[in-house]
């Protein structure tokens, strides 16, 4: 691999970001780097295409958003970094699984250069620390390209965690960055989490671009 694109959009409404990844998924080429985005969303449920609506207990006034991504239901709001890898997989001669345990090792590395110890699980995605879940993962292939991404909890309000089964799991728990370590910067997380994708998918040269407009 040799170019990746890092965009940081800021806070964003999941809905208009979701479709600008399907258009760009749907449109690249062979030619195309591949690109990181960070996002922080405004509250959101997703609702992923196994969803069962079990999961869904009182979601309230969050809404809730049917999304093409695999998994089960979970929640995005102020103060959690989402990261969506728009990467071609066929051209790094990668798998699916591969890049799932890319990130979640990649996760699992950063919390312990912040002092945390956590670890992934083979039978239920994500990255936990005493069996709480601190991050997310949910990923879909097209064109041999994934999308969507991963979600760490950095410095939020868990409680809506409470209205849903997180990933479809009843009595799950969730934590947070901040309540384990000095790591509560979302800017922080992002520059980090990027260092050690960076190093671990092998990219040769980055581009940092603000927002979704092409330099």
């Amino acid at each position: 691999m040799s170019t990746l694109i890092i965009r940081h959009l800021g806070r964003q409404d999941y809905l208009p970001i979701w479709q600008q990844m399907q258009a760009f998924t749907q449109q690249r080429t062979a030619e195309n780097a591949d690109e990181l985005w960070w996002v922080e969303h405004n509250p959101v449920f997703t609702q992923g295409q196994a969803g069962k609506s079990e999961h869904l207990l009182m979601p309230g006034d969050i809404p809730v958003v049917q999304v093409d991504r695999g998994g089960q239901v979970t929640y995005h709001g102020p103060g959690q970094l989402v990261g969506y890898t728009l990467i071609d997989i066929r051209r790094a001669k990668i798998s699916v699984r591969d890049l799932v345990s890319i990130i979640e090792n990649s996760i699992v590395r950063l919390l312990e250069e912040s002092g945390v110890s956590a670890y992934a699980k083979k039978d239920a995605p994500g990255v936990y620390v005493n069996e709480q879940k601190i991050a997310s993962l949910g990923l879909r292939i097209r064109r041999g390209c994934s999308f969507h991404g991963l979600a760490l909890n950095v410095n939020m309000d868990l409680t809506p965690f409470n209205r849903i089964n997180p990933c479809g799991y009843q009595g799950l728990e969730m934590t947070q960055c901040s309540q384990l370590s000095d790591l509560c910067e979302l800017e922080t997380a992002a520059d980090k989490l990027s260092q050690i994708l960076i190093q671990a998918l092998g990219y040769e040269q980055i581009q940092q671009v603000k927002g979704l407009e092409n330099e």
